[in-house]
């Protein structure tokens, strides 16, 4: 699988299809490339980028201190310039929304455009305590079809799943051992997210405003408990031109194959070309 060596000598696991437009994917906090298997099949013909962070799927894990937002934005710029590529279409989900956000604040010339999936400059504490509850742990579990019953009792704000969702997001994201399931990522992620918490995440909004001139697209779960109603009618405000998209029937996060995400995806890639 493809690997490159960041600055500080870390291992990045990514992988890199296609030809055409560059989208590069960024998933969430815990998670991985992945993230975007659902997505893919309903993409237009492009080059389709991913990205496993340091500490994340098949990256090196190189401790707390560098699971932050800036080192991981570097991290992009490094994949970037492995790859020869001067600039690409950033869509990203939660913390790769915030990622994005950053790209655009500190090298905005890197960007062709930017699409968030259920993430803006205002993070609402519930989605954050619910983060904090399994972040670093590994679940109680002791089967992926166990995993997937939890899952599924623990997100009531999802409706309409496509058939074996829940058991596709099990395999994907947890790792079956003798000793029961155990997470795929790096535990002392925990301590890089709580110490982040502690420090408070400052004020986003000049970020988000970063992004002025450049394509941009947001989808919001209907029931999402980390982007309220509130924040994203802010961001429309501030960027009317802003691709918008509500999923119903999905919290925090949409999973990128509904027909609402598809819909916003799509009209953004075409602002991007």
């Amino acid at each position: 699988m493809p690997v490159f060596t960041a600055p500080d000598g870390a291992a990045l696991h990514y992988s890199d299809e296609g030809h055409g437009l560059p989208l590069l994917c960024l998933a969430g906090l815990t998670r991985n490339g992945s993230d975007f298997d659902y997505l893919a099949p309903h993409l237009p013909p492009l080059r389709l980028i991913r990205l496993d962070y340091r500490g994340r799927g098949q990256s090196d894990w190189t401790g707390a201190d560098t699971y932050t937002v800036p080192q991981e934005g570097a991290d992009v710029l490094a994949l970037m310039d492995h790859l020869g590529l001067d600039q690409v279409a950033v869509l990203g989900t939660s913390r790769g929304g915030i990622i994005g956000m950053y790209l655009a604040a500190v090298a905005k010339e890197r960007l062709r455009g930017l699409c968030l999936n259920d993430v803006g400059p205002v993070i609402e504490a519930e989605g954050l305590a619910r983060i904090s509850d399994y972040v670093g742990r590994n679940p109680g579990a002791r089967s992926h079809a166990e995993a997937a019953l939890a899952l599924e009792r623990a997100s009531p704000e999802f409706s309409d799943l496509p058939e074996g969702r829940w058991m596709g997001e099990a395999k994907r994201h947890f790792i079956k051992t003798d000793q029961g399931l155990q997470i795929n990522y790096d535990p002392a992620l925990r301590a890089a997210f709580l110490a982040a918490m502690t420090g408070g995440g400052g004020d986003l909004w000049p970020m988000f405003d970063a992004c002025a001139g450049l394509p941009l697209a947001l989808l919001r779960g209907a029931t999402s408990n980390l982007l309220s109603a509130a924040t994203a009618e802010e961001m429309q405000r501030r960027r009317p031109d802003m691709v918008f998209g509500e999923v119903p029937g999905r919290g925090h996060i949409p999973f990128l194959d509904e027909r609402e995400s598809l819909q916003v995806i799509h009209e953004w890639l075409g602002m991007c070309l």
